[in-house]
């Protein structure tokens, strides 16, 4: 099957990489990445030629530092590192706090002992890297309506140590060790035109007024950008949205971009293509606004992506495994690759 028949016309950047046609708009583009990019060579080889920038995937994810008491586990986010920095690509931290994929050990903790590990995780985790990230997503999804928290906050063991301060507190704390990596608020849900993405949105305008009230150090916002076309999405309202995110002074990374396909057709390559256009669609409107200055997919390839995991857990035996991003599983161009290198070249700029 000829994947390329339905990316015609090519735009002229079909050989050079995503980096490449992102870096001439004055824009980094990148992905995050796993320990599998140790052992998956050919894997490997797309993240040096493609991306300018690398997002941890779970290496800095407290689960991984401290899936239980003792000393902090630092491996898989060193081996990154090096990685990153032999390849002279800048690494984003994701993410420092978070009110999910918390390890049990240190949700049966008291409030008194969550509240103490809260600040020495802080210093210890960002004192290894301090000077050594070009972003940290300090605090990772405050926002999830469905738990019906005032102000549609996320419920979870650092908001039952502080209540929402505990956000104020991250940015603060980070702040005092590190001075040289952005400090991004990362959020996901803010694409969907429905009540869980509108009080998302509202919600993060409003928490970003109340931290630079508060004088608290934010360079950026992340916008997940896992498009789920099972969701309404507006395209103007989500517009007005980033304009709103940039009125504030603040720049715009979209942090974790893919396409999730479990509405669109079986057909592989009838699928492909609404997978490339909602891309290219979503991406052409957002990279109208100049504050937008990365756009960072969630892992590469079809193969490695979380989507795949969430399908084979629903199904062991499924033959449809999900297409979400510009590589299929053998690495691959895909129509979507195409509609970003495009979506990319017709970037406005200020």
């Amino acid at each position: 099957m000829h994947h390329d028949a339905v990316a015609a016309p090519q735009t002229q950047s079909g050989a050079q990489s995503l980096g490449a046609i992102a870096a001439k708009k004055g824009l980094l583009f990148g992905a995050a990445a796993g320990p599998v990019i140790d052992k998956d060579v050919g894997y490997r080889e797309l993240y040096t030629s493609q991306t300018k920038i690398i997002t941890t995937d779970v290496a800095l994810k407290m689960g991984t530092i401290a899936p239980q008491a003792g000393a902090l586990r630092f491996e898989a986010g060193d081996r990154l590192l090096q990685f990153c920095a032999s390849n002279k690509i800048p690494m984003r931290g994701h993410c420092l706090i978070w009110n999910d994929w918390v390890p049990q050990w240190i949700k049966s903790m008291s409030v008194d002992e969550r509240r103490k590990f809260f600040d020495s995780y802080i210093d210890q985790v960002v004192s290894r890297y301090a000077g050594k990230l070009h972003s940290w997503d300090i605090v990772n999804e405050p926002f999830w309506p469905g738990h019906k928290a005032p102000g549609g906050y996320r419920l979870g063991p650092w908001y039952d140590a502080f209540g929402t301060d505990y956000i104020k507190r991250a940015f603060q704390r980070a702040g005092q060790v590190d001075k040289t990596s952005k400090f991004v608020l990362n959020e996901a849900q803010t694409e969907r035109d429905d009540d869980v993405g509108r009080t998302s949105r509202a919600g993060m305008l409003h928490l970003i007024d109340e931290l630079q009230h508060a004088g608290v150090r934010l360079d950026a916002v992340g916008l997940q950008g896992h498009l789920q076309p099972r969701y309404p999405h507006d395209p103007q309202r989500f517009l007005e949205f980033v304009h709103a995110l940039a009125e504030r002074k603040i720049d715009i990374y979209i942090t974790e971009f893919d396409v999730r396909d479990d509405t669109f057709p079986d057909d592989v390559a009838a699928r492909d293509k609404v997978i490339a256009e909602t891309g290219e669609k979503f991406l052409n409107s957002v990279l109208q606004v100049p504050a937008v200055k990365a756009v960072i997919t969630w892992q590469l390839s079809d193969h490695y992506s979380f989507y795949k995991g969430i399908a084979l857990q629903k199904d062991p035996t499924t033959q449809r495994l999900p297409r979400p991003l510009p590589y299929d599983a053998d690495m691959q161009k895909k129509p979507l690759w195409f509609a970003m290198a495009r979506a990319l070249e017709n970037a406005k700029r200020g």
